[in-house]
């Protein structure tokens, strides 16, 4: 009898891929070649991998599922939405607490923003799983960047065509408010946007596979979000039918630890790791 084998795709988009000059169009408006905003080491080797996947083993999939990180420009964490005390630009990667907003060392641009800003971070801090990071504009909606990965694409609109199937696409991130690390909730939702808060339906269809493939970008932050996200959210049981694909995602470069200890900690929670060619001749198996 044929497995229900469903693959999920996290964030496969180009600007988290290393891409190689091959891949970069010119953009139409500098004629300078488009560049990835936050490339992840090893992500385009990575999204080849899951396009191979898709291709040699697409036969034995039910189901595939792609996140798709949304960002507006001004968003929270972003640049653009903050400013040093002194009024000076904020660099890419800095991390900012309340408790430095309180101090002033940064702000808001907008300083009607500032009351938001700090009930925001002092409810991320509370949950305990990230500090607020500024992050390179990415993923800005409409965006080259934001776009999924030509190879990727490729594939599974091959797969959806050979099985008259459609791959669901769920969109995260749109909400300037809140960062969306996790496809399934974001790190603070916001009660006046169900697409922050946590996804119900689309964790209950995943329990209803035989097994889930998790696979995309980054290991460290979206992949892992929303891997623990689902975990904390079904039965040991149902854990135990969640695989993480480990040669088909890679972490920001500095949260290569962080990344370990996920693994572990899935690990320990009941979810497999396996490679690649494991999987493969899985879903080969059910074709």
């Amino acid at each position: 009898m044929k497995r229900n084998l469903h693959l999920l795709v996290i964030d496969p988009q180009n600007d988290f891929c290393d891409l190689p000059s091959a891949y970069l169009p010119a953009d139409p408006a500098s004629g300078a070649r488009q560049q990835p905003a936050l490339p992840v080491a090893g992500a385009h080797a990575d999204m080849q991998r899951v396009a191979r996947l898709i291709d040699d083993g697409g036969r034995g999939l039910s189901a595939i599922s792609i996140t798709i990180d949304s960002h507006h420009r001004l968003d929270i964490a972003h640049p653009t939405f903050w400013q040093v005390g002194d009024g000076g630009t904020v660099s890419p990667f800095t991390q900012i607490e309340a408790a430095e907003v309180r101090a002033g060392r940064y702000l808001p641009r907008d300083p009607q923003a500032l009351p938001r800003t700090l009930a925001y971070l002092d409810a991320l801090e509370c949950a305990g799983r990230y500090r607020l990071m500024v992050w390179p504009v990415h993923c800005e909606i409409g965006s080259w960047g934001g776009t999924v990965h030509a190879d990727v694409r490729a594939a599974y609109n091959r797969w959806e065509e050979t099985t008259l199937s459609i791959v669901a696409k769920l969109a995260k991130g749109s909400n300037p408010w809140t960062e969306h690390y996790s496809a399934v909730m974001a790190e603070v939702p916001d009660a006046a946007d169900p697409d922050t808060q946590l996804n119900r339906d689309f964790i209950n269809g995943l329990a209803h596979a035989d097994s889930v493939y998790i696979t995309g970008e980054a290991g460290s932050h979206c992949v892992r979000a929303t891997t623990e996200h689902i975990v904390e959210n079904l039965d040991v049981a149902d854990r135990s039918r969640l695989v993480l694909v480990t040669d088909c995602m890679s972490p920001v470069a500095g949260f290569e630890a962080q990344y370990l200890e996920f693994l572990d900690a899935m690990a320990a929670a009941g979810v497999r790791l396996a490679s690649s060619a494991e999987v493969l001749a899985e879903l080969q198996a059910n074709a």
